[in-house]
Formats: structure tokens, C-alpha cells, sequence
């Protein structure tokens, strides 16, 4: 096997492998078709319900990241998944009945998307820090990718695939479809080999509490701006659940089909780049900040692109730099913490994706009410360039310090350098 898919080799990693894709797949799935039927169905075009019901999604992650992290750090992290993938199974069943009999209403969508945000800041820290757990320390790296990129990739195609369906067999069917998908990750838990996974070392009281990992990861600069990057990414970046429906009805007048076309365009970058990441034996700081500059200058135009076809076309560059920042930082910050941090901090990391987005997502839907669709993107793309002007002068100006990696831990360490920047 090719060493972009090593991991799959080993089975246990194999079968999370495939139900994290279904599971990933699912969940983007139901935001996405839950916005198109919160814009189209139920408001009329109201941008700035779109808004709220991505603050409903991620505001658990925002409030509940200490706890989730804390939980996966002393309790099983596969009990905690198959608790979270339970919850989210219920709230699927109950949305697809309220749709498909025709009684669903916008405070429906809302209270049911708040559950989803629930237990997915659970589900989310244990998810990220398994990993390490299903397979020796010579495959975490090629893990960790293939990991992030099931994660990442379901963020860029499953809108994509929602939007095609629903304009072949409606919202409703769509949210049926998806909770086959909570099924698949539950049966590719229970199917994992308890004994062949590595156990985490216990946790020390001393070294419990949450504010430790909020400490670890302040006093690492590059990981950092690592987490500045996430938070970019996160909250402005990827917020093409609220971007895309507008930018499809409003300013290109388009709809259901090519919404969910703009989404599998993303995801033909957002495949190249988990491939290309996945076989990169070593993650590296310039690939992430490179990446964001790719991304942010693709926002940027896209925001002024004068054609559906241009529009579409430049999701690609999109998909392909999103990946490459997200899996890449990911993979640098996992293989850098100690085991029984990983939780912790791994918990910090998805709330840097997502914590703001409930703060964020408002706003954005009051700027397109405001001032359009295009306003949106070009709102988005700022910030992201922010990002990468920071994360660029920073980077540049830390000549005393360099990223080295080793076979034993820790496997990332930050050391004085003593000429250049840091890679």
C-alpha cells in the first residue's frame, strides 16, 4: 500500500477510517440541507436566519469545549463517540419526520440543530485524539492526515452532495439518507478491537484541569499561530453554508442544482490536496501559511467573479488551499502534544475552528441582508487575509526559533535556530 493510505492497512484505523467519512459525510450533509430549507423554505431568503442557525450549530462547541475536553481525556473516547453519534441519530429521525409530514417550523430547525451542536463539541475532541490510539507511532503522522482530511474533505463535499439531492428528491429524503450515515459510524466503533488499541497513559490529577492545555499551547509560539490560523479558517473560511445559498440565488439567481454543484467543484481541489497531504511524511509550517495565502486571494476574487462559471471554477484553488492549511495544522499540532494532553488541546483546536462561528455567522447574515451577497464573501476574505499577513509577519520575524521532527517524542519540537526563519 502506497504511503498516502498506510494507515488503512491496520484495522482497527480502517474501520474508523471509513465510518469517520460516513458519519462526517452525514453531518455536513444535514447543516447544509438544514440552511437551504431555513433560506428557502421557511423564511423566503431571509439571510439573517441563515445566520442564527449556524450560531445554533456551533454555540455548544463555544461553551462546552472545556468540559468535552476534560471528558476525553479521563473517560473512553470510543463510549464518548458512540454516545454523541446516538444523540445525533435521534435528532435526524425527529427532523426527517417533522419534513417529510410537513410540520416542521424554524424554531424546529433551530432547537434540533442546537442538540446536533451538542454532541458534536463531545464528539469532536475524542474524534480528533483516537487516532493516536488505533495505530503505532510510526503511522500518527499518515493518521492524523487521512483523519483530518476525512474531516476536512466531508466539510467541502458534503454541501455538494446535499445540495444535489436536494434538488433531485427533496429536503426531506436527504435528511432520511443521512442518518444511515450516523449507523455506519456507530457499527465501525463497535467493530473496533479493544485490545489491539494502545492505551492512553492516565491522567494526573495535577494536570486535569482544562486551563493546562490553554497554558501548553500558549507557551508555543508556532502552535499558536496555528490556532490563529484555525480561528481565520473557522469562522471565516469556511463559512460557505452561509456564503454559497446566497451567492447562488441572490446574485447569480441560480438554484438547488448548482449550489450543490459548487460544492463538489470545492471538493475536486479539497481530494488533491488530501492526497497530496496524506503523503507528505512531514507536515510543515510554510505549507500552512502558503496554503492561506491561496486561499484567501481565491475569496477575494471569487467575491467579484462576474459569472456563475467563474464563480464555480474558483472553488477549486478554494477546496485545494483549505485542505492543504487545515490538515497540515492539524497533523503539526496533534503529533507536537503529550497523550494525555491530546484531548485537551485537541478540544482547543475545534473550538478554534468553530467556537467563533456562532459569533460570526450573524454578522454575516446581517451584512448580506445589508449590503448583498457579495458583501458576504468579500467580508469573509478579509479577515482571512488578515490571517495570512500575520501569521506571515510573525512567522518571518521568529528567526530564533525552527520546527524539528523526530521519530520518538516529542515528535515536534520548537528549538533555537541559529540562522534562517522557521520552516
Amino acid at each position: 500500500m502506497s504511503r498516502t493510505f498506510s494507515s488503512l492497512s491496520i484495522r482497527n484505523y480502517r474501520h474508523f477510517f471509513i465510518g469517520n467519512v460516513a458519519s462526517n459525510l452525514g453531518l455536513w450533509m444535514t447543516r447544509t440541507a438544514q440552511a437551504w430549507m431555513v433560506l428557502e423554505v421557511l423564511t423566503h431568503g431571509d439571510a439573517t436566519a441563515l445566520g442564527w442557525l449556524t450560531t445554533m450549530m456551533f454555540l455548544p462547541t463555544l461553551l462546552l469545549t472545556p468540559l468535552a475536553g476534560t471528558l476525553a481525556d479521563k473517560f473512553p473516547k470510543r463510549t464518548i463517540m458512540l454516545t454523541a453519534q446516538g444523540l445525533l441519530f435521534v435528532d435526524i429521525v425527529i427532523l426527517s419526520t417533522l419534513t417529510l409530514t410537513h410540520h416542521v417550523q424554524l424554531w424546529h430547525v433551530f432547537v434540533l440543530a442546537l442538540m446536533d451542536g451538542v454532541a458534536g463539541a463531545f464528539d469532536g475532541p475524542s474524534r480528533q485524539s483516537i487516532v493516536t490510539e488505533l495505530v503505532p507511532v510510526s503511522e500518527v503522522s499518515n493518521a492524523i492526515g487521512l483523519n483530518s482530511t476525512a474531516w476536512n474533505s466531508a466539510r467541502l463535499l458534503g454541501p455538494g452532495a446535499a445540495g444535489l439531492l436536494i434538488a433531485l428528491i427533496g429536503t426531506g429524503p436527504v435528511f432520511v439518507l443521512n442518518a444511515f450515515t450516523y449507523v455506519a459510524q456507530v457499527v465501525a466503533l463497535l467493530s473496533l478491537d479493544r485490545k489491539l488499541m494502545v492505551r492512553p497513559p492516565e491522567v494526573k490529577a495535577e494536570k486535569a484541569g482544562f486551563v493546562t492545555a490553554v497554558r501548553y499551547v500558549r507557551s508555543r509560539p508556532l502552535l499558536m499561530i496555528l490556532f490563529v490560523v484555525a480561528l481565520a479558517m473557522g469562522a471565516f473560511g469556511f463559512n460557505q453554508t452561509v456564503t454559497n445559498p446566497l451567492m447562488t440565488t441572490q446574485a447569480f439567481g441560480k438554484g438547488a442544482t448548482e449550489f450543490g454543484l459548487l460544492g463538489s467543484i470545492m471538493g475536486i481541489g479539497s481530494l488533491i490536496a488530501a492526497l497530496q497531504v496524506a503523503r507528505r511524511p512531514r507536515p510543515r509550517i510554510r505549507h500552512v501559511v502558503s496554503g492561506l495565502g491561496v486561499f484567501a486571494l481565491a475569496m477575494a476574487i471569487s467575491a467579484q467573479a462576474p459569472s456563475f462559471l467563474i464563480f464555480a471554477l474558483l472553488q477549486i484553488p478554494m477546496g485545494l488551499a483549505g485542505v492543504q492549511v487545515m490538515t497540515t495544522a492539524n497533523a503539526i499540532v496533534q503529533i507536537s502534544v503529550s497523550p494525555e494532553l491530546r484531548g485537551r488541546v485537541m478540544a482547543l483546536w475545534v473550538a478554534a475552528v468553530m467556537g467563533l462561528t456562532p459569533i460570526v455567522s450573524p454578522i454575516v447574515g446581517w451584512v448580506g441582508s445589508a449590503y448583498g451577497a457579495r458583501a458576504t464573501v468579500w467580508f469573509n476574505a478579509f479577515w482571512v487575509i488578515v490571517a495570512f499577513i500575520v501569521s506571515s509577519l510573525y512567522l518571518y520575524s521568529r528567526g530564533d526559533v525552527e520546527l524539528h521532527m523526530s521519530r520518538g517524542r516529542p515528535w515536534v519540537d520548537l528549538q533555537p535556530r541559529a540562522t534562517g526563519h522557521a520552516s
